[in-house]
C-alpha cells in the first residue's frame, strides 16, 4: 500500500493529496505543473490530535521500502520489505510506527511546521543493516551477496507531548507509566524544521517546452526537442537515451531499460563471447562475439522481484543489436520508476542469476568487482497482448499484473 501525503500547490496554495511515489504535480486549480525533488530523502509528519497549547516533540523513525535480493547456494532469493524503525535507540518508545503510515494521511515536513524535531541518533545505514541481519537468519546458508533494489528511504516524525507525563499525540493518549517516567524526550536536543521542499518548474531547460511524463516518473520527456531529463537538487540534468527501432508501429508499448557498460574484475566478462562462456549458452560461438562489448541490462521500471530478475537476465543474455534511434518513442511509453543507481546495485545479482554452473561462481562473488563506466536509457518496443506484453527479439514476456510491485 502506498502512503498518502497531504500537500499544497507551491504556486497557488490549493490543497492536494499525493501518493508516496508521485513527483510530477499538476495543480487542479491553477494548472501549473511542477516537479517535486529533494536533496537527500523525504521527511513526513504523522497527524496529531494534541491540545492546541501542547508543545509537540517529534520523534524520528526511519522507513525503508524495497526488495532485498540474496544470492545463496540454493539460488537467488528475494524478500519484499516495508518496515520502520525508531532512530533514537530509546527502549521506552515504540520501536516502529506500525501501520500508521498506511492508515493516516501524512504531510511533508516543511519550515512552516511547528514543534521540536529530534535529530536521528541512528544513521539510516545502521537501521538498514539491522533489517538485513534480521532477514538474513531465514535464508539458506551460505549467503554470498545481498542487494537492495527499488528502495525508498524516508524519515517519519511521530508526535508526542508532555503534560505531567508523556502523551502519544496521534492517539492523544498517555504512554505507559514506565515509559512516561523513563523517556527523556523533554531533555533531548531538538531543532525547528529547516528542511524545505524543492519544486522545479516542469519546463525543458533546452527549449522551454513543457516536460511530460507520468506522475511517478523519474525521467521527463520534451517532445519539442526530443530530449530526456532527470531532476536533481540543482535542477534538471539531461539523460542520454535511445529507442530501439521496430518494423511495426501499431499497438506498441515502450518499456525503459538501463544499458550499463561496466569494467568487471575477478571474472572474464568484457565481451559477448565471455558472457556466452560464463552463462554456458547452448549456442555455437560466433566469430564476431569476441569483439562485441558486454553490457548489463536492467529494467528501469517497477516489476515484481522474480519478473525483474528474469527480465534483466534475458535482456543481458540476448541484448538487442544497436538498431537505435536518438528520438522519443511514438506510442505508449512506460514511466521510468527505477533510477540508475538502483540498477547499479542489482548488477551482481544479475550476474549471479545467469552464471552457470552457479556453484562455481557464487562463492567468488565477494571477490568480483563491478565498476560502472557509463549508461544509456533504452526504450524497447513490446507488442501488446490481452494479458501480457511481448518483446519478440528478446523472447521476453511481461504479464500485466507483474507491473506492480508487491508491498
Amino acid at each position: 500500500m502506498k502512503l498518502l501525503i497531504e500537500h499544497q500547490c507551491p504556486q497557488c496554495g490549493a490543497p492536494a493529496i499525493l501518493e508516496e511515489t508521485e513527483r510530477l504535480f499538476t495543480c487542479s486549480f491553477c494548472r501549473v505543473k511542477s516537479y517535486l525533488t529533494r536533496s537527500d530523502y523525504f521527511r513526513y509528519l504523522l497527524p496529531h490530535h494534541a491540545p492546541e497549547n501542547a508543545d509537540l516533540i517529534y520523534v524520528p523513525y526511519w522507513r525503508y521500502k524495497g526488495t532485498l535480493f540474496s544470492a545463496t547456494q540454493a539460488g537467488v532469493r528475494h524478500r519484499c520489505i516495508d518496515v520502520s524503525h525508531q532512530a533514537l535507540e530509546l527502549a521506552t518508545l515504540p520501536i516502529s510506527v506500525g501501520l500508521r503510515t498506511q492508515a493516516l494521511k501524512m504531510k511533508f515536513v516543511t519550515p512552516a511546521a511547528s514543534g521540536g524535531f529530534i535529530e536521528p541518533r541512528l544513521a539510516h545505514g545502521q537501521v538498514v543493516k539491522t533489517f538485513q541481519e534480521q532477514f538474513h537468519k531465514s535464508l539458506p546458508r551460505p549467503v554470498f551477496h545481498q542487494a537492495y533494489v527499488g528502495d525508498a528511504l524516508s524519515l517519519i516524525y511521530a508526535p508526542f507531548y508532555e503534560k505531567g507525563r508523556f502523551y502519544d499525540a496521534v492517539l492523544n493518549q498517555p504512554l505507559p507509566t514506565s515509559a512516561g517516567h523513563e523517556t527523556p524526550l523533554g531533555r533531548l536536543p531538538s531543532v525547528k524544521s529547516h528542511w524545505p521542499l524543492h519544486f522545479l518548474p516542469a519546463l525543458c531547460p533546452s527549449c522551454g517546452w513543457d516536460l511530460a511524463g507520468e506522475r511517478d516518473t523519474l525521467a521527463l520527456a520534451c517532445r519539442n526537442c526530443d530530449s530526456m531529463w532527470q531532476a536533481t537538487a540543482d535542477g534538471f540534468k539531461e539523460i542520454n537515451f535511445a529507442t530501439l527501432k521496430s518494423a511495426s508501429r501499431d499497438g506498441l508499448r515502450y518499456f525503459p531499460f538501463w544499458r550499463i557498460a561496466a569494467r568487471v574484475s575477478g571474472v572474464a566478462l568484457s565481451s559477448y563471447a565471455d558472457l556466452a562462456r560464463l552463462a554456458n549458452l547452448p549456442v555455437a560461438m560466433q566469430p564476431d562475439w569476441q569483439h562485441r562489448a558486454f553490457r548489463f541490462w536492467s529494467p528501469a521500471f517497477s516489476l515484481r522481484p522474480k519478473t525483474f530478475l528474469r527480465a534483466a537476465t534475458q535482456a543481458t543474455l540476448a541484448p538487442p543489436r544497436d538498431n537505435f534511434t536518438r528520438s522519443l518513442p511514438h506510442g505508449e511509453v512506460a514511466p521510468v520508476t527505477l533510477p540508475v543507481a538502483e540498477a547499479l546495485d542489482s548488477l551482481k545479482i544479475i550476474l549471479a542469476g545467469f552464471a552457470k554452473p552457479a556453484r562455481r561462481l557464487l562463492p567468488r562473488l565477494s571477490d568480483i568487482l563491478i565498476d560502472p563506466q557509463r549508461y544509456l536509457l533504452v526504450y524497447l518496443p513490446f507488442e501488446t497482448g490481452r494479458l501480457e506484453f511481448i518483446q519478440p527479439d528478446l523472447n521476453l514476456v511481461i504479464n500485466r499484473t507483474h507491473l506492480q510491485t508487491t508491498s
